[in-house]
């Protein structure tokens, strides 16, 4: 049965109403470009190139007869409109609506922060597959209905395509979903129709500032999350970030925190950390996961945390995260005949990029070298770009810094940016082509060390001219390797 315009804005700020609410709705649009459902309501979204208030008179004969918008003008006879004061915020709601409400029919966990992301919400998802129950995934890498994916183009996808994911894996039997919630997502109200179970903060180090502006504005957005999440939900969150705590501040949720350092609700202590993976404890009881480095060590506290407060028994929760894998490019290892070690990660920020060159320090040997590859993509934060060269720089036996995706500006003003601030020494170069510069880095290796490929990680393409080339980081160390 079709669901009427009252029903599917009832949760809706409305500001005015012209004509009938109670008309059955066959769909909902929000892109020009796609099919208006005759009958169908149709939210006109703003853009940074498109408003799509321009288009309402030409979607209203194209057979909606419903409008939601931000201003109305020349309204027609026969057509509803509905005005609201934000229309990113009403079709999040609308969608939700529409779709019967599927982010309550299961547990929705957010993961936000800078770094981790991904292999959280991964890991999390990983776990109950492993356990043969239904789940959702919605991630930077792909988006996932049990075992069948779709790939992902951005972190968090539009509300419509969430609360219609969200749908499916429910209509499937899921019982549980993970999603990467983004700064973007936040601030662009993706998410506002969304109940949230649980969420998890990771940590926040400077990135994104091209769109946000300043850091300051970057937390506020990041702790938006935290301070929306409903009274019975659980908020759980990194003590050992300087932001930590604050993120929790507001929230009306149940608060909860992980530490590596300090007392915690969830407290960590890791033993040994090699290319096996990381012996801990948690809360006093053994762990061994398949992962590497404190970073990780992190990430585990968080997912094991979340799956307590999700009531999974805790010996569960250790057995079945011992048996986890990395997700795809988060610190991926190939090894060569002759010994080499190459390793691919998403590593695309400052932090993240010191995290992994000291973790990889800390588990090779003293004569071993590491030889890294990175860049960093165009169009986006410039002000990282030094400070990414100088991280490269110092934690590396050589470094050798190409092209990222370059998006619409020149690699070669970008690797200029980058290495500005380095010493004229010959321990680093540029190869702007990407491809070279890995060939390079092997080629400059032995038995022993470590190639390591840096920004990329899952993605298989090279964004250039706003054109998509296939890339792989992981398919180009094979082909070197003879693997």
């Amino acid at each position: 049965m079709a669901k009427t315009l009252r029903e599917i804005t009832e949760d809706v700020q409305i500001i005015e109403v012209i004509g009938d609410i109670d008309i059955p709705i066959s769909g909902i649009s929000y892109d020009t470009r796609d099919k208006i459902e005759a009958k169908g309501c149709f939210v006109a979204m703003r853009g940074t190139t498109f408003d799509g208030h321009t288009y309402i008179h030409d979607v209203v004969a194209r057979g909606a007869h419903a409008i939601v918008c931000e201003h109305i003008e020349n309204p027609k006879e026969g057509i509803t409109y509905i005005k609201v004061g934000n229309t990113y915020d009403a079709i999040a709601k609308i969608s939700e609506a529409y779709f019967d409400y599927p982010s309550r029919k299961l547990k929705l966990v957010g993961v936000t922060g800078t770094n981790g992301k991904t292999t959280t919400a991964t890991l999390l998802h990983s776990f109950f597959r492993e356990r043969g129950e239904n789940v959702i995934l919605l991630s930077t890498v792909e988006n996932k209905i049990n075992d069948d994916v779709l790939p992902a183009s951005q972190t968090t996808p539009d509300p419509y395509d969430i609360s219609r994911m969200l749908r499916d894996g429910v209509d499937q039997g899921a019982k549980y979903a993970f999603m990467e919630v983004s700064s973007h997502a936040i601030d662009q109200r993706r998410i506002s129709g969304l109940y949230f179970t649980g969420g998890i903060f990771t940590n926040i180090t400077h990135d994104h500032l091209d769109y946000h502006k300043t850091f300051e504005e970057y937390s506020r957005v990041k702790k938006q999350f935290f301070d929306e999440l409903p009274v019975n939900a659980f908020a759980i969150s990194n003590r050992d970030d300087k932001q930590g705590e604050w993120m929790l501040k507001n929230s009306k949720a149940k608060k909860y925190l992980y530490s590596l350092n300090d007392e915690a609700d969830f407290k960590g202590e890791i033993f040994q950390s090699t290319l096996e993976g990381i012996e801990m404890n948690i809360n006093n009881s053994p762990l061994h996961v398949p992962l590497i480095g404190a970073f990780n060590a992190y990430n585990i506290l968080g997912v094991y945390g979340a799956l307590v407060l999700l009531d999974i028994p805790e010996d569960e929760v250790r057995s079945g995260l011992s048996n986890l894998k990395p997700p795809k490019g988060r610190l991926e290892f190939v090894k060569s005949s002759n010994g080499i070690f190459g390793v691919v990660v998403y590593a695309h920020t400052p932090d993240a990029l010191e995290h992994v060159l000291k973790t990889i320090q800390g588990i090779v040997s003293k004569d071993a070298q590491i030889i890294s590859v990175v860049g960093c993509g165009g169009d986006r934060d410039p002000f990282k770009r030094p400070i990414m060269g100088d991280i490269a720089h110092e934690f590396s036996t050589h470094t050798i810094f190409t092209s990222d995706n370059p998006r619409s500006e020149q690699p070669e003003m970008i690797l200029e940016q980058i290495t500005e601030r380095l010493p004229d020494d010959d321990v680093w170069e540029i190869v702007v082509d990407r491809r070279e510069a890995i060939e390079r880095a092997v080629a400059m290796a032995k038995s022993g060390d470590i190639v390591l490929v840096a920004g990329k990680g899952h993605e298989d393409y090279q964004e250039i001219k706003d054109v998509k080339h296939h890339f792989s980081d992981q398919e180009e160390l094979k082909r070197i390797f003879g693997i």
